[in-house]
């Protein structure tokens, strides 16, 4: 699979996004999950993301099982500062307690480095130099390699890279989501900093492929206000133009979605989830396909920006003010 530079970090075009298969879209199946994941390596993927907070640690210990053996083949990236316990989810990044959650995801991986280290939110409690100054420390330690943001403003951004270069910045983006361009994608840009763009399939709903009826028991898309009443009648319609015009290049519509992002500039790299080994196969494909200036208007012209209807923060997910990926 083509490689791509997130700051100084390489990593496959297209990575794999591993919340999904602990939290979010209902019950899960460990040992299709850990097939799902080591169909990605198989495919070329090497990018795999996960946090201390999907499934309460259960995540990072999957994913751990999945690479066991293959350690060499993974560019890991894991989060800390979305904190589950009992009482509910809460965020915490003070710098006292970094390096813990750090040693702890190490543990629970079975790995010895993080490569890409993320701040999964930002503390409103703690100043952000503080908490990247820890982060830094452990670069400085050697227990892990480069940092990330997650779900940061511009302003943010610049006051982290003043402390720390920055390799990455994650956030929710795709054809159906694209506020982003106008502040987040120039300033993680202006940083050096590599764009890794979470549910690049819009949760779904841009693969054309969603299940009918109501969603599972657990799936955090029954309150986003995306994929409710006449706003998902609109952007299923929207859906129905992809597909048309991803039926007569003779790829999947979900493919599409990944190709227009991975077409936004060398330094994204989307990262896709499934529990579907298959689909694993096919969005790693997505790497393949290449779009034209010509494509991307046709894109453009089918599905413009404005035409997408609900706001991904019409709900508070998981117990926090944002989405949580």
């Amino acid at each position: 699979m083509e490689q791509r530079k997130l700051g100084g970090l390489t990593c496959s075009a297209v990575g794999f996004g591993c919340m999904g298969l602990s939290q979010a879209y209902g019950p899960a199946d460990e040992d299709a999950s850990v097939l799902a994941i080591r169909t990605a390596l198989d495919a070329g993927v090497t990018l795999l993301d996960t946090a201390m907070s999907y499934g309460a640690g259960h995540n990072e210990r999957l994913v751990g099982r999945a690479i066991a053996g293959r350690r060499e083949e993974v560019v890991l990236a894991t989060k800390f500062g979305i904190v589950r316990t009992d009482q509910g989810v809460g965020l915490d990044a003070h710098p006292d307690r970094v390096a813990g959650y750090c040693d702890a995801s190490l543990q629970r991986l079975g790995v010895a480095v993080i490569d890409l280290y993320y701040l999964h939110r930002v503390d409103p409690d703690v100043p952000l130099a503080e908490t990247i100054g820890a982060m830094a420390s452990l670069v400085e330690a050697g227990k892990v390699r480069h940092l990330g943001l997650s779900e940061v403003s511009p302003a943010q951004i610049e006051e982290a890279k003043a402390v720390h270069p920055i390799a990455a910045i994650e956030f929710e983006w795709s054809l159906s989501w694209r506020e982003p361009e106008d502040d987040v994608v120039p300033a993680a840009r202006a940083a050096g900093a590599g764009l890794v763009p979470y549910s690049p399939l819009g949760r779904g709903l841009l693969t054309g492929k969603l299940p009918t009826g109501p969603f599972a028991p657990g799936d955090f898309r029954a309150t986003d206000g995306r994929f409710a009443g006449d706003a998902l009648d609109r952007n299923l319609t929207l859906v129905g133009e992809l597909t048309r015009i991803a039926e007569k290049r003779g790829v999947t519509t979900g493919q599409l979605a990944l190709a227009w992002l991975l077409a936004r500039g060398r330094d994204v790299v989307p990262i896709p989830g499934t529990r579907n080994h298959a689909r694993v196969a096919e969005n790693a494909a997505a790497a393949d396909i290449t779009l034209s200036a010509d494509d991307l208007a046709t894109l453009e012209a089918a599905a413009p920006r404005g035409a997408w209807t609900g706001d991904r923060r019409s709900f508070a997910a998981h117990g926090t003010t944002r989405t949580t990926a």
